[in-house]
């Protein structure tokens, strides 16, 4: 299952990563580079929904492939984030609390299935809320520019991912709240 097609779209999002990163690098107009960054960042993340569905549509799923996907979306954002402390367009705590509680969560959710209590940290809506905030906000802010109708994507972004943040906590404290009935049954013992 290593080499599916909806495994290998898994893979490109980890590809994209220092494609996006090297876009920086290029001895481009800024605007350019940011228009490059933001098509690249697109592109990569819908492969997300589309490998998901291609997977169930080919009867492709596969354990791999299920551990395989969120790797690469925090992979992609993680590093999208990193790009834009650098560019000066996140604040560093809002990177560190989105990193972080990704961090934290997937330890989390890896020994509550080690336990045999996954479902108690299944992906709830705070977290498709949170996502979402981030994957719309991200491309803002590598776009960093005015939309068409005077959007500026560098003021709406910065609110979405400050938004992210406040989500990422807020989900961060209620998989922490479904998990700790079975923490405690563990630490009892």
């Amino acid at each position: 299952m290593f080499l599916t097609i909806p495994t290998l779209l898994t893979w490109a999002r980890i590809v994209a990563i220092p494609l996006i990163i090297g876009v920086f690098y290029l001895p481009l107009h800024e605007g350019t580079r940011n228009e490059i960054a933001t098509v690249l960042f697109v592109v990569f993340a819908a492969t997300d929904w589309f490998d998901g569905y291609l997977a169930r549509k080919l009867n492709q799923t596969s354990a791999f492939g299920a551990f395989l996907d969120p790797v690469a979306d925090k992979f992609l954002v993680c590093a999208c984030l990193l790009v834009l402390v650098h560019l000066h367009r996140v604040d560093v705590f809002v990177a560190l609390i989105i990193i972080g509680r990704e961090i934290a969560i997937s330890a989390l959710r890896e020994w509550m299935a080690q336990i045999g209590a996954s479902k108690s940290v299944a992906v709830h809506m705070l977290g498709k809320l949170k996502t979402t905030a981030q994957m719309v906000a991200i491309p803002f802010l590598l776009y960093d520019g005015r939309l068409p109708g005077g959007i500026d994507t560098g003021v709406w972004g910065t609110w979405l991912i400050w938004a992210a943040a406040v989500l990422t906590v807020w989900s961060m404290v209620y998989y922490l709240q479904k998990a700790l009935p079975e923490i405690r049954a563990r630490v009892a013992k």
